[in-house]
């Protein structure tokens, strides 16, 4: 991989460079020197007690790695290229539990119609909770991504225009993007607009729930086949019945979400120290909104479970390591989506070691979100080298019209959702970076000279109980 990354850069600087051959009347200082070479990586660790995949209850753990290689290449004096590829890897005890009856070997493979699944489910009597990770399928994924920037630059440097294009790809979602951009400053560089389209057409392939997609394969006979042929079905009281019927499921008919959204941008330097920007986002969104393995559970209906029934009293706690309930629904939500959020940045440069960045954006939606962000970095210059910079960042928002905890909706209702996400919380994010900047790449890599070093360090926490600690590390190369 690394002799055809050196190959491709090569050629394309060659390319430049033959390019600015034909042309050696004028000389102009190329928007990027050289060719340079980003490599990130994170680590994402989260636990809560409200997964979305069980109703609202339910562990919340979660790990992510994802890595990235971002490639800027300039074509010429005045054109780059920059594309970046990546990868994130997680695994979920929450998603795990979209078809959570593995504890005894049941449904195993994760696959809804494993006959040997189905076998063993009828044999074994399976059980799952929402408080422990499954071993199905849904229990990982991988996330693969590839964007391609171009960017072109006039001869004063005042104007830029960029198009994009964007892919990626999981196991049950796709996503194709495309935009562009423009960009003008004016009154010597101090004042700058810029305004930017983008498009997303994703496509999902919808996952339900085992129990609800078992319903939606073989109707009202599904307890006599499939994954719960043999498998006894509990009520509240822990005695077999035959009444569990989601019959307010039905499977959807589009698949499609579509996302568009337009940018404003406004930046001005208003003195020696204080740069102001003020921007604005309309983002529309069409289509499959809602998560097709996320469970509802109706307030107005009978509880059904699957497992052991001494645990069906302390469902509601991680003290249940041996039932999971049934679904009644699926979650449902509206097919479109209006967001505007509207901020400002301030940043004052306080002296010559440090800086004060401030961020304030306000976000309403008509789905009944409102939220608030504020946030402050200090970057602190501690020598010609080295930067650090404290990082605080607090956000609250109302609940969206759909939202209610387990247990809470009711059948009559037309939408409904117990993902937190859209309820009413706060959070706090803590952190703190690092970074390394050489100009002059004295250290050496092959053909790449270093530039930068980022590290960042976070933790956060939500009102609601999630919470989550990331760390990150960037190195920035040139290729010489």
């Amino acid at each position: 991989m690394k002799n055809t990354l050196i190959a491709l850069v090569t050629l394309i600087s060659l390319t430049g460079f033959a390019q600015e051959k034909d042309n050696p009347t004028t000389f102009k200082k190329r928007v990027l020197e050289n060719t340079e070479v980003d490599f990130f990586i994170s680590y994402y660790k989260q636990d809560g007690t409200h997964s979305a995949v069980g109703g609202g209850i339910g562990s919340e753990k979660l790990t992510d790695i994802a890595s990235n290689i971002i490639l800027a290449v300039p074509i010429n004096d005045d054109d780059v290229l920059t594309i970046d590829v990546g990868i994130s890897t997680y695994t979920s005890a929450s998603s795990s539990n979209i078809n959570p009856y593995n504890a005894t070997g049941a449904s195993s493979s994760g696959g809804y119609d494993d006959k040997v699944s189905n076998e063993k489910a009828a044999t074994n009597s399976p059980y799952g909770t929402p408080w422990l990770a499954s071993s199905g399928a849904s229990a990982s994924d991988q996330l693969a991504s590839v964007s391609a920037n171009y960017s072109h630059s006039s001869d004063s440097r005042n104007t830029i225009w960029n198009a994009d294009v964007s892919f990626s790809n999981e196991y049950d979602y796709t996503s194709i993007g495309f935009g562009g951009g423009f960009t003008k400053l004016f009154n010597e560089k101090n004042t700058e607009i810029s305004m930017k389209v983008n498009a997303y057409l994703d496509q999902w392939r919808p996952i339900y729930p085992t129990e609800l997609h078992e319903y939606d394969t073989y109707g009202s006979g599904f307890q006599n086949n499939g994954f719960f042929s043999g498998v006894p079905i509990l009520d509240q009281n822990g005695v077999k019945s035959t009444a569990y019927s989601p019959s307010a499921f039905t499977s959807y008919s589009n698949s499609n979400r579509n996302s568009y959204s337009a940018s404003i941008a406004f930046s001005q330097i208003l003195t020696k120290k204080i740069q102001l920007s003020i921007f604005m986002d309309v983002l529309k969104q069409e289509g499959l909104l809602a998560t097709p393995y996320q469970r509802v559970y109706f307030a107005d209906k009978a509880n059904y479970y699957i497992g052991q029934s001494q645990y069906i009293p302390v469902y509601e706690t991680a003290a249940n390591v041996g039932v999971y309930q049934l679904a009644d629904d699926k979650e449902r939500l509206p097919s479109s989506r209006f967001k505007v959020p509207i901020g400002a940045r301030l940043n004052f440069y306080i002296n010559e070691y440090v800086v004060a960045r401030t961020y304030y954006r306000y976000y309403e939606d008509d789905w009944g979100i409102k939220a608030h962000t504020v946030s402050i970095e200090l970057p602190i210059k501690i020598s010609s080298k080295f930067t650090a910079y404290p990082l605080y960042r607090y956000y609250t928002q109302t609940a969206s019209n759909y939202f209610a905890p387990y247990e809470q909706h009711l059948s009559t209702e037309k939408y409904y959702t117990s993902d937190y996400d859209l309820s009413k919380f706060g959070s706090n994010q803590y952190g703190a970076g690092f970074t390394y900047t050489d100009i002059f790449t004295q250290a050496k890599i092959f053909i790449l000279g270093l530039k930068s070093i980022d590290l960042r360090l976070n933790h956060y926490e939500r009102r609601d109980g999630l919470s989550a600690n990331i760390a990150s590390m960037g190195f920035k190369f040139v290729i010489e």
